[in-house]
């Protein structure tokens, strides 16, 4: 626990330095609606930033990680469920104008999900082909040739499948890429891994604190007496707050689907703001970097860690051109960010109502969210430099430089390998 509370203290007082702690604003937030979907949120990123390299040096190698892409809901049993409900209440006469609407809508996207329970849908196949094509094009000298590539991902089919899409566009535009994709058990305790205190916690600790922030941000009346004729009848077969819940992430995924039907309407802008927080402080609290938790879920990203540190050795020692992707989930993306302490993106905050103000979840791991670390190297020089990417933005980390938003990896590889050490 005095390593947890090392690395807490160090991540608070590096992120006042560094990153000065800007908070984002409600109004901010509900700019876009769409980034009240949390971690829902379809990925934004059209165009990457690309800041040429200091004098000499050229791209030969990059290391990546992503989360799969856009997907329908986990189950397909939260679409029947509430398709359910909408569809008895039309038989008793107990919706409303705007909940018989409601009740169309979700026909429409019950005969789109049914059997879809957590597949990756055609936009995220999309996403991963797009994203593949812009590192292409934007580092040629890292995929020229015919170089061998390791491609590997988690066993969940959507993961396996954003890996496809992503390596089949690299070999579209260059066939002669060698790259070997694995999606097996051997890789899971760095690609999927979550420390036994970790899960110990999440199952455990903090549960009550967080029942009663969800409880105290979820408030169903006007939505379901919006949709529903009969108070009687709402009083005799509606789970209030269940329902608003279940519309609120059916809402925030028509926005991975395609099939333009939008739930947004029904919602007013509190609402969803005040159940995208309670979102974004579970997954704050239950894989991020929130100080609540004392530094047990980024300790998770470790293993990640430790492969995407000895994976950059053996790629420079190799001295060919080649990349690392890796494809696995929100869950392993965002202590990954926190640990390797991106942007303003770990910072600490311990009143749950202002932890959207520090950490918001939409920015951290919208679907097909990604880490991209680019190496560089200068002939008869021994200097090799890298840059972070999160989402295709670069990034700073508290590493000092000389040449941003590059680093000279000597400095990275020894911060990492030390942070690592103070860790369990």
């Amino acid at each position: 626990m005095e390593l947890f509370k090392y690395f807490i203290v160090l991540m608070f007082l590096c992120g006042i330095h560094l990153n000065g702690f800007a908070q984002i604003t409600r109004a901010a937030i509900l700019e876009n609606i769409a980034q009240t979907g949390g971690v829902y949120y379809a990925y934004p990123v059209k165009e990457a930033i690309v800041t040429p390299a200091p004098k000499g040096y050229k791209p030969f190698y990059i290391s990546h990680y992503a989360r799969h892409g856009s997907r329908w809901i986990q189950s397909e049993q939260d679409y029947k469920t509430v398709v359910d409900i909408f569809e008895k209440a039309h038989r008793a006469g107990a919706l409303t104008a705007l909940g018989n609407d409601v009740r169309k809508r979700m026909a429409i996207v019950w005969e789109d999900a049914e059997g879809h329970g957590g597949d990756l849908t055609s936009l995220g196949v999309k996403q991963h082909r797009e994203i593949a094509e812009r590192m292409f094009q934007n580092y040629p000298e890292v995929f020229k040739g015919t170089p061998a590539m390791s491609a590997r991902s988690t066993t969940v089919l959507r993961c396996v499948l954003s890996m496809d899409a992503f390596c089949e566009r690299l070999k579209e535009l260059n066939p002669a890429l060698r790259i070997k994709r694995e999606a097996c058990a051997k890789y899971m305790k760095y690609m999927n891994y979550h420390t036994p205190e970790a899960v110990e916690f999440v199952s455990h600790q903090g549960i009550e604190e967080y029942r009663k922030f969800k409880e105290n941000h979820t408030h169903p009346d006007r939505l379901i007496t919006s949709l529903f004729s009969s108070s009687d009848y709402i009083r005799r077969n509606i789970n209030l707050g269940e329902l608003m819940w279940g519309l609120y992430w059916i809402a925030s995924d028509m926005q991975n689907v395609e099939i333009g039907v939008d739930f947004y309407d029904i919602f007013e802008e509190d609402e969803l703001f005040d159940l995208w927080q309670v979102c974004n402080y579970h997954n704050y609290v239950c894989d991020g970097p929130a100080p609540i938790n004392g530094g047990i879920m980024v300790a998770s990203a470790k293993s990640l860690l430790e492969n995407i540190l000895d994976s950059a050795d053996e790629a420079i020692k190799s001295e060919t051109n080649t990349a690392t992707l890796r494809f696995g989930h929100d869950g392993n993306i965002i202590p990954l960010v926190a640990l390797l302490q991106l942007g303003d993106m770990w910072k600490a905050e311990t009143e749950p109502d202002k932890f959207y103000q520090t950490w918001c979840n939409f920015k951290v791991t919208p679907m097909a969210a990604n880490i991209q670390m680019v190496f560089f190297r200068k002939k008869a020089s021994d200097d090799i430099i890298v840059k972070f990417m999160h989402c295709e933005k670069e990034v700073a980390v508290p590493i000092e430089t000389d040449i941003t938003p590059f680093y000279h990896w000597k400095d990275v590889e020894i911060y990492y390998r030390n942070l690592l050490k103070k860790l369990p």
